[in-house]
């Protein structure tokens, strides 16, 4: 009988010793989860700090659900006057979405997918729609999804670390993240080339490619958040006016020739056609170096949508 007792109690106490491990392994991976983002009020605002470094602050689905509760939540909070984001580690502000969990979570027939573009759009859409001022630091790597976090608001502050793209095509997917409204709306065909070809835009180019609405030197970002965070009860007006300023004493790059300048007449002649095998005829007849080079992009990744046949 004594044994058998001391048999239960072990027993028990074997058990708790797992249910304990097993509920400290989901406080953790909850933990870990809620750090992919912060989001705090300081100030007058709300500051959202994507905080996946080592993944360059990739996008998850998890991200995406925390941001729009959130920003829903201070767009209805007479304290909070603007909403700022940015990326943690300074190598990126988010270099798009989670392209690994997706390609798991199909191996494993989830839908994440799904999910997760369709929360995104959404996200997208309430940032585009946003009543507060919503200023975006887009300093370091900002591709795909970190584009639709960022360029769908009022203000976004570009860097000399600052790298723009929407490579989508190069995986046989369109420009999303309201690519195809933001891109045409660009000077000239300017986005349609960025479009079709995944270009990258460095620096003060961001700003003057209209992607941005203001340049800031990288080392001033910090200075430039405390005085919008110190603003007293701040509209979009006043908002405007601190950027303003600091994007006004920026001399960094500023005689710098841009990088597309030379070739916007090339684009715009050749990406003006209303399809892509006519814009890659275009840009063979130039035959200049850069369509030749543009070209090669086009063709790769036109046949890459269209199962690696030939066009």
């Amino acid at each position: 009988m004594g044994q058998l007792y001391a048999w239960r109690l072990l027993s028990r106490v074997s058990s708790f010793r797992r249910a304990s491990v097993i509920l400290q392994h989901l406080r953790m991976s909850m933990h870990t989860e809620a750090a992919e983002v912060l989001l705090e009020r300081r100030g007058c605002a709300g500051v959202i700090t994507l905080n996946r470094p080592k993944f360059l602050n990739a996008l998850s689905l998890n991200m995406i659900r925390q941001i729009y509760s959130q920003l829903k939540t201070w767009e209805q909070d007479p304290d909070t006057f603007l909403i700022i984001i940015k990326g943690a580690g300074g190598k990126a502000f988010c270099a798009g979405g989670d392209i690994k969990a997706l390609s798991e979570a199909k191996k494993a027939r989830q839908n994440l997918t799904q999910d997760l573009f369709r929360e995104e759009y959404i996200l997208n859409n309430a940032i585009a729609s946003c009543q507060k001022p919503y200023v975006a630091l887009i300093d370091g790597i900002t591709m795909g999804g970190g584009v639709g976090l960022s360029v769908h608001g009022q203000f976004r502050v570009a860097t000399e670390r600052s790298l723009f793209a929407m490579p989508e095509t190069g995986i046989g997917l369109f420009p999303d993240v309201g690519g195809g409204y933001f891109l045409p709306r660009l000077q000239g065909k300017l986005g349609y080339f960025l479009a079709l070809t995944g270009y990258r835009l460095k620096g003060r180019d961001v700003h003057r490619a209209g992607i941005a609405t203001h340049f800031v030197d990288s080392e001033k970002l910090r200075v430039l958040e405390e005085e919008l965070l110190a603003l007293k009860s701040p509209s979009a007006e006043d908002v405007a006016g601190v950027l303003e300023s600091y994007h006004d004493k920026s001399k960094m790059d500023q005689d710098k020739s841009i990088i597309f300048e030379e070739h916007m007449d090339k684009i715009n002649s050749c990406f003006s056609a209303t399809t892509v095998e006519q814009i890659i005829e275009n840009l063979r007849q130039d035959g200049s170096p850069f369509a030749i080079e543009q070209m090669k992009f086009s063709l790769t990744k036109t046949r890459l949508q269209n199962g690696n046949q030939p066009i």
